[in-house]
């Protein structure tokens, strides 16, 4: 039974992703588009730190904050070859909601944007192919855009430690100043208020506190309506 979520206010500086200028009126709201982002942590308790990345200041969504590694679902990434499944925690957890075909994508879609994004491999990469490993993931929350925005995506979270994944931070280029950040800390930096409730969330699991579910952010108008399912 899905259960109210405390709302970290205090510890979150909203900032908004939709300009007032950009802002549509509900009739004219558009579709959700699938994406799949990957928090990862390194170390536990107070010590832990996420990874994160900036993102281009000519981005038309979200420009200049700081995000999680992650992207929109790829048509091919529900067919694509992995080196290990989810865990049949994880798998029904997605597939109460969404089928097999999907769930499986939205998994893939985080490790392999991650890939792109950050270098940092989840899983193996053969003939130059990335197959992601999924049993490490966690579906830590999901979240959709305001209906105000011309921009919309219904996001999942996948949570998995740092130790699951190998290589050296580099990426493409579309996330600048990657760099392993104090939860503390990147509570402080330019993000949206998506992004520190999944911190907060984040930084619950890594104190070793048990699972309340998987949060859920939706928005009516501008303010955020959280809940566990």
């Amino acid at each position: 039974t899905p259960r109210d979520a405390a709302k970290p206010r205090d510890a979150v500086k909203p900032r908004d992703a939709v300009k007032p200028r950009d802002a549509v009126k509900p009739r004219d709201a558009v579709k959700p588009r699938d994406a799949a982002s990957l928090v990862i942590v390194r170390g536990r308790g107070s010590a832990a730190r996420v990874l994160l990345g900036r993102r281009e200041p000519r981005h038309r969504f979200m420009p200049d904050v700081w995000v999680f590694p992650g992207g929109r679902v790829d048509p091919m990434d529900s067919r694509s070859p992995v080196s290990s499944e989810l865990s049949p925690a994880v798998a029904a957890k997605l597939e109460a909601r969404w089928s097999p075909a999907r769930a499986r994508a939205l998994a893939i879609a985080a490790v392999r944007e991650t890939f792109e994004e950050t270098g940092l491999t989840f899983g193996e990469v053969v003939g130059g192919q990335l197959r992601p490993a999924l049993d490490g993931l966690h579906y830590l929350a999901r979240a959709i855009t305001p209906t105000m925005s011309p921009i919309r995506f219904h996001a999942r979270f996948f949570l998995t430690d740092a130790v699951n994944g190998s290589g050296e931070l580099g990426g493409n280029g579309e996330l600048l100043d990657l760099r392993w950040v104090p939860i503390p800390e990147a509570m402080e930096l330019p993000i949206i208020n998506v992004t520190g409730f999944v911190l907060q969330e984040a930084a619950r699991r890594a104190a070793g506190q048990p699972s309340r579910g998987v949060l859920s952010i939706r928005f009516r108008r501008s303010s955020p309506l959280l809940r566990y399912e």
